[in-house]
């Protein structure tokens, strides 16, 4: 069996740089199993699988070591993919995710404009701060969570300065750490560390921002802002917060065409 494959790089207009994401379309889905073996072997943060049926896609994504719920910049690869090239002509892509949820995604101009679910983190008064600090090496001025554990800093140099250990951030019971502050020359920054989904430090991530937008939109007061993922690839998310739900836009580049080749043993 022969599976096509593409690398994208996300977020980002230049390649080598933003997120790395693995899309494969299927005519059919292949067992869980098989999906997941496939982003393990790729090793990139997200492997991205979709079906086409009726003019939407089913979407799904893998990490190394799990499939997750909701991913953005697999799914903007994934768009990506199927406007540049599958040459669907299109302005706007339906996407439905593994657990029912439908994502739009918007092409205006050179961006991508997701349409997520809104995610309010919720504040954690009674986590230990001085567990977070040793595995971060920096105390946070708060915890916040929804799906991620989202922990707030003074400034963008406390981010830059971080230097996590891994095995202390596996002991946590969260997917992915974020680190987090308000930005120097953009609304806000964050860095993103996921070792127990096999992601010691994501590039940039989308689906974190659906926890990231509603909480600096509040605090900033704003509805419409520029985040910048301070890893050493890098990346920028162009927010905007739509109450119930938010956009997070970006760009991508093609990095790579290729085949998969699944050989069934005897």
């Amino acid at each position: 069996m022969k599976i096509p494959i593409y690398k994208v790089d996300a977020f980002t207009s230049d390649v080598f740089k933003g997120n790395p994401a693995a899309v494969c379309p299927l005519n059919e889905w292949l067992p869980d199993q098989i999906m997941q073996k496939i982003a393990m072997e790729n090793n990139l943060s997200e492997t991205a699988f979709y079906v086409e049926d009726n003019g939407k896609y089913n979407i799904r994504w893998f990490t190394p070591k799990s499939e997750m719920d909701l991913a953005g910049h697999p799914t903007l690869a994934s768009a990506h993919i199927i406007l540049k090239e599958y040459k669907v002509n299109k302005n706007k892509l339906i996407f439905k995710t593994h657990l029912g949820d439908i994502l739009n995604v918007t092409i205006k101009d050179n961006l991508y404009l997701m349409d997520f679910p809104s995610r309010p983190p919720k504040l954690l008064d009674d986590f230990d701060l001085l567990l977070l600090q040793e595995a971060l090496g920096k105390k946070p001025i708060k915890v916040l969570t929804y799906r991620d554990l989202i922990a707030i800093y003074d400034n963008e140099d406390d981010i830059k300065s971080i230097s996590p250990d891994m095995e202390k951030l596996k002991k946590l019971d969260f997917p992915s750490v974020v680190a987090t502050s308000i930005g120097k020359e953009v609304d806000f920054v964050s860095r993103n560390f996921a070792p127990k989904l096999g992601i010691p430090e994501d590039p940039v991530t989308g689906s974190t921002h659906c926890e990231l937008i509603p909480y600096w939109s509040e605090v900033l007061n704003k509805k419409e802002m520029i985040a910048y993922q301070l890893s050493d690839r890098g990346g920028t998310i162009y927010c905007s917060n739509k109450l119930n739900r938010v956009s997070i836009g970006g760009e991508a580049v093609t990095f790579l065409r290729g085949e998969i080749e699944l050989i069934q043993s005897q």
